[in-house]
């Protein structure tokens, strides 16, 4: 066995928002639920403010960089917009996510190699705030050199296609994109890059990519969102940061 670094745990809040936002008003408020969630051993708070404002509002950031005591981690589109948000919110880190109005949910990882003008240029413009940028991308090499080429000191690797796979039983495709992430992950390691992992993660998937140690920070929200309904925000995050630790302790010896 190796020492592995400490993975962190990032606590996505959105779908409290969501919750709030389906009848109006300001219950359930999600600036509570970041509390609560620091409380229980989450490591920073993360919250995405769409063009829409479907869960998280403009007021809900100026809040969260206020009145937590956690870094603050704002996904967000790479619009000129949300970019002049970010620059007045100051939050520890920003993340970079590709955003479509149709979409449910992030879908897939942003498009560096094709978007490479437009993402160098904004993650300028937030390191120059003294904003840390990740990009959220998927388990691909050329994404993660173009990501290193822009400057970028973090990548968030995109999980969904693995959690998805073993959702549906696909057990040869789940690990093919296992192995994919693995790869990716050494990669950019060796690049110099500090790597994330987040989106559909569960108890189980969570233990399991504790396992890689060049991830140091998984992100995830609706999962813990929705177990809070059964057991409770703060059992959930207890079990899963439990989960996390009993990965770590299986990383294999270099």
């Amino acid at each position: 066995m190796t020492h592995a670094p400490y993975l962190r745990l990032g606590v996505n809040i959105d779908h409290v928002a969501t919750i709030r936002n389906a009848r109006g008003g300001r219950h359930p408020d999600p600036v509570r639920a970041a509390k609560l969630a620091v409380a229980a051993g989450a490591d920073g708070i993360t919250a995405h403010l769409r063009e829409d404002r479907r869960h998280i509002r403009d007021e809900d950031m100026a809040r969260l960089k206020a009145e937590i005591d956690k870094p603050l981690n704002f996904e967000m589109a790479a619009t000129e917009d949300m970019i002049a948000i970010a620059l007045r919110t100051r939050p520890h880190a920003a993340c970079l996510v590709p955003e479509r109005r149709v979409e449910r949910t992030t879908e897939g990882g942003l498009d560096v190699v094709g978007q490479r003008s437009l993402i160098e240029n904004a993650t300028k413009t937030l390191a120059g705030a003294g904003i840390r940028v990740s990009l959220f991308i998927a388990a691909d090499r050329d994404q993660v050199e173009a990501a290193h080429a822009v400057g970028a000191p973090v990548i968030e690797l995109h999980t969904g296609a693995w959690c998805d796979a073993l959702a549906a039983g696909e057990d040869d495709v789940a690990a093919r994109e296992f192995e994919r992430i693995r790869i990716a992950a050494a990669f950019a390691r060796i690049l110099g890059l500090e790597v994330h992992a987040g989106h559909g993660l569960d108890f189980a998937t969570a233990e399991t990519i504790a396992t890689l140690p060049e991830i140091v920070e998984l992100n995830i929200g609706h999962f813990l969102i929705g177990e809070a309904v059964f057991e409770g925000l703060d059992n959930a995050i207890r079990t899963m940061r439990a989960a996390m630790d009993r990965g770590r302790q299986n990383v294999k010896a270099a």
